[in-house]
């Protein structure tokens, strides 16, 4: 995938999944309860990222969250880069909101509004029986790590959900944890981060949803 980055800069390409239902129904959908499959609309935008990332250039390698979702989402972009099938990389899942799972952000606030609060306002807090934000970012950022160090220099479709995504281009922003709600990610949209060979990092583009206009 063509860019300007200089020569040793690993490119990682973010995909999140398409939609399921819950996604348009806004409802807390992690790797602790339910996993859904896509939608039919989320099919038709996993095809649609599909030929995106096809125009765009060489992709080396397509690593995914074990979820059905993004497996799915990435077995479409495989097919047709005619790569060979998506790796799984368990730190790439979506965060476990616990008891929360399945449910609206308003009925969280109506039937447990002190602990909603309480994950609002600190990144070590987590939802009753799932996981905090720091929890999350540990993980991801050693999954980060393993995939630059395999395909250092070379550009990696990541593809991923809300959380693992925002964490990634937070990481490489050196944004404080609340910026995790101050960005948008909708569904089958593309971000990509580069990492250079010192270890620094830059957010190359963040929420790209052209194609699927």
């Amino acid at each position: 995938m063509a860019s300007s980055d200089p020569a040793g800069t690993t490119r990682l390409v973010l995909l999140r999944h398409g939609e399921t239902v819950l996604t348009e129904q806004k409802r807390f959908s992690g790797s602790g309860g339910p996993d859904p499959a896509l939608s039919e609309k989320g099919r038709r935008q996993a095809e649609r990222a599909a030929e995106a990332l096809a125009a765009r250039g060489r992709v080396d390698a397509v690593v995914t969250s074990p979820l059905a979702r993004c497996r799915q989402t990435a077995e479409a972009v495989a097919r047709r880069l005619g790569s060979a099938a998506p790796e799984t990389d368990d730190g790439l899942r979506e965060t476990d909101f616990g008891d929360w799972e399945g449910l609206t952000f308003p009925e969280v606030q109506a039937k447990d509004p002190a602990a909603l609060d309480a994950w609002l306002s600190a990144s070590d807090v987590a939802p009753p029986g799932g996981e905090s934000f720091d929890d999350v970012t540990r993980r991801v950022a050693e999954a980060q790590e393993r995939l630059v160090a395999r395909f250092a220099g070379g550009t990696v479709l990541v593809v991923s959900h809300v959380t693992p995504i925002k964490t990634v281009l937070r990481l490489a922003l050196g944004a404080p944890s609340e910026a995790l709600f101050r960005m948008d990610l909708a569904p089958a949209s593309l971000s990509a981060v580069s990492v250079f060979d010192d270890g620094n990092a830059s957010v190359a583009y963040l929420n790209d949803t052209g194609h699927l206009r």
